[in-house]
Order: structure tokens, then C-alpha cells, then sequence
């Protein structure tokens, strides 16, 4: 008896992953694959950055509130046994180097990464550009709306609890959350984390398109390394990482829901 393959729907140019999925909410005309104009995705990036300073900066009167949400989340994890935030701080705190190297790494790396990868995919995988960036843009938009319904002051500001500030105490640029540029960016928008976000983006992207080992390895690893340098600033909590990475979860189920397909294509 010769059993006869099953058929599979030919992966084209127009369709890079096939029609293997059922419709998404979105008509099919409206749907496109390839690279977009660059201008339109420049106009679009400055538009979502302008949105998420004016979101993140559109709560500093939630001060009170921020710092009570806090002490009652630190509570909470302290509760249930699973909070290391203060232990972190302190232990990387001790090693100069170390830290002053985190501190510029929340600094700068979640931006660089991003902006990269989002670079690298315009270029060398435009097939899927467009999936990768509805997912981004889902996250980012989900992230304004935790920091605008629930401002959160990140671990740094109790210094009742005895947690440093390290960008203070190591006289190094910091990062929107450094005094020396906190007259520009709102301060209590711990939650949920972007750099988690931006970063976990990065590490799905380049773990499901990157060839090499090498490049797929650094994808794992890039949230990882993120989620150590948050806590050990003292910038933020374990509950914000957690929170970061769902949102990047929502993003990709979103724009599946949305077109009907899958981001990324099966690997061979």
C-alpha cells in the first residue's frame, strides 16, 4: 500500500508562511507582506515614541499612590517567599565594575538591541517584518496602559528598605530613571517593564529567524541578562519583569489574531 503525502500549501513570496492558518480578523486585502516604505516606519516610530513619553509622563501626580503600590507589592512578594530584589542590589552594588557596567547597560543596551533587531529584519527578513512589528507595537501600546492605570515606583525610591540607587551612589549616567535626567521622564512607571519587553522581542526574533547558533544563542540569553541588570539597579521588580514578558506574549497572539498566521515561519 503507498500512503500519499499529506499536501501542503506551497510557502510563496506573497505568503511566506503559507495559508495554514484560518482567517484573522483582518480582510485579507488589508494584509501585506514584504518590506514597508522606510519613511512610513520612521513616521510610525516617532509617532509611538512621542505617545509613550507622553503616557509615561502623564502620571507623575500618582506619586503617593506609586510609592504605597510599591511597598504593598514588595510586601507581597516578601509574603510569598520569592523576593530577592534588595539582596541583588546590594550583593552586585559591592562590585564596581560590575554594576557600574549595569548601570549603562539599562541605560543604553534594551534601546540598541531594539532598535537593531528591528533594522535587521527590515533588512535581511522583511517576509517578516511586518508580523514582528504588529506584536512590538501590541506590547509597547500595552505597556502605556500599565503605566498609565497603575503607576508604580520602581525599588530605588524606598530607601526605607534600605535599597540603593546606583546610578546615584556611582556617579554614572543612567537612564530615564537617573536623577540626572528625571526632569524628562516620569519616575513611576516601573510597571510592567519595558526593557524586559523590548528585550524578550528581541530574544523571540532572533531565536526563530537567526541562523546562527551563535546569533540564537545571544537571543536567549539578551532577556536574561536584562532581567539581572533591572533587579540589581534597584529599577524594578520581579513582578514587573514577569509582567514585561506576558505582554510580549499578548503582542504575538494579537497579531495572530489579527492576520490569521503565525509571525514566524516553521523551521525546516
Amino acid at each position: 500500500m503507498t500512503l500519499t503525502p499529506t499536501h501542503r500549501p506551497p510557502t510563496t513570496a506573497a505568503d511566506p508562511v503559507g495559508r495554514r492558518a484560518g482567517r484573522g480578523l483582518l480582510p485579507a486585502s488589508w494584509l501585506r507582506v514584504g518590506r514597508p516604505a522606510w519613511w512610513a516606519e520612521l513616521l510610525l516610530i516617532g509617532a509611538g515614541w512621542m505617545l509613550y513619553n507622553a503616557t509615561r509622563n502623564a502620571v507623575p501626580t500618582h506619586k503617593d499612590a506609586a510609592l504605597q503600590r510599591a511597598s504593598d507589592l514588595l510586601s507581597l512578594e516578601r509574603h510569598l517567599h520569592i523576593s530577592f530584589e534588595l539582596s541583588a542590589n546590594h550583593a552586585a552594588n559591592k562590585i564596581t565594575w560590575l554594576i557600574v557596567g549595569m548601570n549603562y547597560y539599562y541605560a543604553t543596551l534594551y534601546m540598541v538591541g531594539l532598535v537593531g533587531v528591528l533594522l535587521w529584519l527590515y533588512v535581511r527578513r522583511p517576509e517578516q517584518y511586518r508580523s514582528a512589528r504588529t506584536a512590538l507595537c501590541v506590547a509597547s501600546f500595552s505597556a502605556l496602559v500599565g503605566f498609565y492605570c497603575f503607576a508604580l515606583a520602581p525599588p530605588r525610591f524606598l530607601t526605607g528598605e534600605g535599597f540603593i540607587d546606583t546610578t546615584v551612589v556611582h556617579h554614572t549616567w543612567g537612564s530615564w530613571a537617573s536623577s540626572s535626567v528625571s526632569s524628562v521622564s516620569n519616575q513611576y512607571a516601573a510597571m510592567p517593564s519595558i526593557h524586559i519587553a523590548w528585550s524578550t522581542w528581541c530574544g523571540v526574533v532572533m531565536f526563530k529567524l537567526a541562523k546562527s547558533r551563535i546569533m540564537r544563542t545571544l537571543g536567549v540569553l539578551f532577556p536574561f541578562c536584562t532581567f539581572a541588570v533591572i533587579i540589581c539597579t534597584g529599577n524594578h521588580y520581579e513582578a514587573d519583569a514577569v509582567m514585561g514578558a506576558l505582554i510580549v506574549v499578548v503582542g504575538f497572539l494579537v497579531q495572530r489574531l489579527l492576520t490569521g498566521r503565525p509571525a514566524f515561519p516553521p523551521r525546516d
